[in-house]
């Protein structure tokens, strides 16, 4: 008997057949997605700590009475001349009424009357680099020309942002394998199944000295088949959505709202998804084939 005929086990007939591409599709969507997540993540925490590892802003508490408040200016001016002339440093500036306008205006609205609120006075500072030394400095001329102001140098919830962004990132990952796992075992019972529908056709040709491996290659080739349909089905959806969500998010226009921008390198990683299932979907079939037939008589 002669072998080689690619449909000897019709499994283009079994149900497995019609359901299996759209399991594969919608695993290489979570799996897309979740990698898109954790690759954003990355991104968004490096920006954080990029910008805000650099910076300190001086909030100075305002005062009710008009001699204070010239008293308050003469010292600010004392201490910014004073900070220009370190090492280090960037960029220092005030923050007029426009740009406090601007920081309190998704919270209080447009019409903000900064005269009727006790709007601290705010210097931002910019490092060329982080530098530990360069803040005690900085904190040192503070304490001395302006005691009652504080420094906030953004480490405490920058800190928590970058645990928050990290942890996302270890549970996209996490996503991205178990959805790996339930695709092979997927496989495994779809593969089991079409062994038991065709289980005659299987036993006659192992019997007649067919070997396993050629069976095996019947079972993996049609998972690989219906995988790359599922898997390019998915991606597609996945593109669709990060698409749409780009598109969103560039019409926000915010800082801290991450971006959906990646480098060659990493839509090469996205793009492997669907190579990644395929793979996973045919190697699996290949070896559940051949374990089954392994027990046999």
């Amino acid at each position: 008997m002669m072998f080689g005929n690619k449909n000897d086990v019709p499994l283009d007939r079994d149900a497995s057949s019609k359901f299996l591409p759209w399991l594969i599709a919608m695993m290489v969507y979570l799996a897309t997605m979740s990698l898109v997540i954790a690759l954003t993540m990355n991104k968004l925490a490096n920006r954080w700590d990029q910008g805000l590892s650099s910076s300190l802003t001086i909030q100075v508490p305002s005062e009710s009475s008009d001699s204070k408040q010239a008293a308050i200016e003469k010292q600010l001016k004392i201490f910014i001349s004073k900070i220009e002339k370190l090492d280090n440093i960037s960029k220092i500036e005030r923050l007029n009424d426009a740009e406090l306008n601007k920081l309190m205006e998704p919270w209080l609205g447009k019409d903000i009357l900064l005269h009727d609120l006790p709007i601290p006075y705010l210097i931002s500072i910019e490092l060329d680099s982080s530098s530990a030394k360069t803040i005690d400095e900085i904190k040192t001329i503070l304490a001395k020309d302006i005691p009652h102001a504080s420094v906030d140098d953004h480490q405490r919830w920058l800190g928590n942002l970058l645990g928050l962004t990290k942890i996302i990132q270890i549970i996209a990952l996490l996503v991205v394998i178990l959805v790996g796992g339930a695709a092979a075992l997927m496989v495994t019972l779809v593969t089991r199944m079409g062994l038991a529908i065709h289980r005659q056709v299987v036993e006659l040709f192992h019997h007649m000295g067919a070997h396993d491996s050629y069976i095996a290659s019947r079972f993996q080739f049609h998972a690989l088949r219906l995988s790359i349909v599922g898997g390019l089905s998915g991606l597609l959806l996945a593109g669709i959505t990060v698409a749409s969500f780009s598109s969103l998010l560039g019409q926000a226009n915010s800082a801290i709202l991450p971006t959906l921008t990646f480098s060659s390198g990493e839509w090469g990683l996205l793009l492997l998804m669907p190579l990644s299932a395929s793979l996973i979907a045919m190697m699996t079939a290949r070896l559940t084939v051949l374990k089954s037939l392994a027990l046999m008589p």
